[in-house]
């Protein structure tokens, strides 16, 4: 494998990895993509519902923030794919475009080519979705999107307290117009978790033009003068090297830095002070970090038995502004069939979730922490750091409270409750 050489080297088979790897297999390159976890054999994989089996199993990186200062002190559980499929293996496979605004923004300052309307035909491209206005939605695409999946109960009394909370519906939050409440849209077929590995690379697995390598984590890029040829792995058969004319980096928020940081790409004196050769000086690199934040408020039924779901443990989405003068929606709460305990909480069984949730404007770093292969990687997202976070954090927890005590949660049969948190 060592002495190999590709048109193409893939470092990731994630959300990105495997369309990105599709692409070139199609346009007749020959591809190597490195995955560092195993196929996805695990069969709580299949069912989206038991998305919180695979925290903290083998497909999970199980990374852990340092202690957030303005979260008391609190160290942050961040699951991440580690498995064909990427965090899509993992995660609620949610289909969320945002906002048109946000897109033209981008576009306003300086990014060209990300404006709503010039990556609107790429969305439409990828998604296969039968339901929408064909101006903006994709009925043709490899990735299966459904909103007809079956529903629970539930959740269908959660989409009228909503309304009835107040929150308008909306039948397509991924129109260009996210706010208001609505049924997730998600990566699903036939019921089952549908990621871009299924999708994508999955049917062309067997090509001549495609390698994959499964259980090797990509260590560092190769660097020869001002270029990259290729990557240097780490699998079971200890460390090897693979060149390509060119090497694209997806492994995923934090992987794909941890890889440039280790190649000595990255802020110079924070490298040097850790014993990294700097290649180059990059100071952006690790930098800007945020994930969305949830805050879950939880209720017991005290009276019926909440149905197990069959799709999705979470069916309902609300995207609303925590002030009226805000532009776009800066809240994006989401509605559980079962209670999300955080790990330091416990209670019954028989309860559910309206999760409050934020789209943050505070930012942290992802940094080295040695320059050994083996030293991990330290996470810090600065979490409710800006106060305007913490603001509207606290607005999407009490509208969660307001949506809770709405008729719609009792007209369904769900009328005695109590919350837990």
């Amino acid at each position: 494998m060592a002495e190999q050489n590709f048109d193409f080297i893939i470092a990731g088979a994630g959300s990105s990895g495997n369309v990105i790897a599709r692409r070139l297999i199609d346009a007749g390159q020959t591809v190597a993509i490195i995955e560092a976890g195993p196929y996805d054999t695990n069969p709580d994989i299949t069912k989206v519902y038991d998305l919180g089996k695979l925290w903290h199993s083998e497909q999970d990186w199980d990374y852990r923030t340092l202690p957030q200062a303005y979260a008391n002190n609190r160290e942050l559980h961040i699951p991440r794919g580690k498995v064909m499929g990427g965090s899509h293996a993992l995660n609620a496979t949610i289909w969320v475009r945002g906002a048109k605004e946000d897109y033209d923004t981008w576009a306003y300052l300086g990014c060209d080519g990300w404006s709503w309307d010039e990556v609107l035909p790429a969305f439409k491209a990828i998604e296969n979705y039968p339901d929408g206005a064909p101006e903006t939605r994709g009925h043709d695409g490899l990735l299966d999107v459904r909103s007809d999946y079956e529903t629970n109960p539930l959740q269908d009394a959660m989409l009228e307290a909503g309304q009835q909370a107040g929150i308008p519906l909306n039948e397509d939050y991924n129109s260009g117009n996210p706010e208001g409440i609505g049924r997730i849209q998600a990566n699903v077929r036939d019921g089952n978790r549908f990621n871009t590995w299924h999708a994508y690379l999955k049917p062309v697995a067997d090509h001549d033009n495609l390698t994959i390598i499964t259980d090797a984590k990509v260590q560092r890029v190769i660097i020869d003068g001002d270029a990259v040829t290729g990557v240097e792995i780490r699998g079971e058969g200890g460390i090897e090297k693979l060149y390509a004319h060119e090497t694209i980096l997806c492994a995923g928020t934090l992987n794909s830095p941890e890889i440039v940081l280790r190649s000595g790409i990255g802020p110079a004196e924070e490298l040097e002070a850790l014993g990294v050769t700097v290649t180059h000086n990059l100071p952006g690199v690790g930098k800007n970090l945020h994930d969305h934040v949830l805050s879950p408020v939880i209720f017991e039924a005290t009276e019926n038995e909440i149905p197990a779901s069959a799709v999705l443990p979470a069916e309902v989405h609300v995207f609303t502004k925590s002030t009226p003068g805000k532009s776009v929606p800066d809240t994006q709460p989401l509605y559980f069939s079962i209670p999300m305990y955080n790990e330091d909480m416990e209670g019954p069984a028989n309860a559910f979730t309206l999760m409050g949730g934020l789209c943050p404007a505070s930012r942290g770093e992802l940094t080295l922490t040695g320059p050994e292969d083996d030293d991990p990687i330290a996470l810090d997202l600065g979490v409710l750091s800006v106060q305007s976070d913490m603001d509207a954090l606290v607005a999407s927890v009490k509208e969660s409270r307001e949506v809770r005590v709405s008729n719609g949660l009792c007209v369904r049969g769900f009328p005695y409750m109590k919350e837990i948190n």
